[in-house]
């Protein structure tokens, strides 16, 4: 028990006995780690408490003459960070208007899955008609998502020629009979 008071007592003349800051300067040099942890816990991006800390420094600068107690400047730090964050909170723009009708798009109407089967089925009896070379070049630029330079290397032709083959194979599409309903 009297070793328990002993360390009570010796944290206490510690405390007391803690040196005073010369300078702002040698403060801020010597407890600004600790308080940009403190700052981190109170904001989410670590530049924003770099920015807050900055804040809580310079007012604690302005204030350095009439802080009596040197003792208590982690603590005047400590309630200027939280001041400050909680002034930013509150000045936070919130762009929230009133309006008689809730503004949600137009419900999405849902395809019917036998429908789009048909359609996929009608898409690709009209491809298999195309001779093999347009054939080819629909499917690679349009199936496999190549662009014209790569279809041209893939298939050893010019890119003129599969802009000219792919144009009027999509001209056959446009007017096979069994599309139109599509349009």
């Amino acid at each position: 028990m009297t070793r328990a008071a002993g360390t009570a007592s010796g944290a206490a003349s510690s405390a007391v006995n803690s040196p005073a800051y010369p300078s702002f300067a040698s403060y801020m040099r010597a407890r600004q780690p600790v308080l940009l942890r403190t700052a981190r816990s109170l904001t989410a991006n670590p530049c924003d408490a770099e920015d807050l800390l900055q804040t809580a420094l310079t007012k604690t600068y302005v204030a350095w003459e009439r802080i009596e107690d040197h003792r208590a400047l982690d603590g005047y730090v400590r309630r200027a960070l939280l001041n400050t964050r909680t002034s930013q909170w509150r000045k936070r723009k919130v762009d929230e208007f009133t309006c008689d009708e809730l503004p949600e798009p137009d419900p999405v109407p849902v395809a019917d899955p036998a429908e789009q089967q048909v359609l996929r089925d009608a898409m690709w009896r009209a491809i298999m008609k195309l001779p093999a070379r347009q054939r080819a070049m629909v499917v690679l630029r349009y199936y496999e998502d190549l662009s014209e330079a790569q279809t041209a290397e893939v298939l050893g032709v010019s890119i003129g020629t599969v802009k000219s083959a792919v144009s009027r194979a999509l001209g056959k599409l446009r007017d096979d009979p069994e599309l139109r309903p599509v349009r």
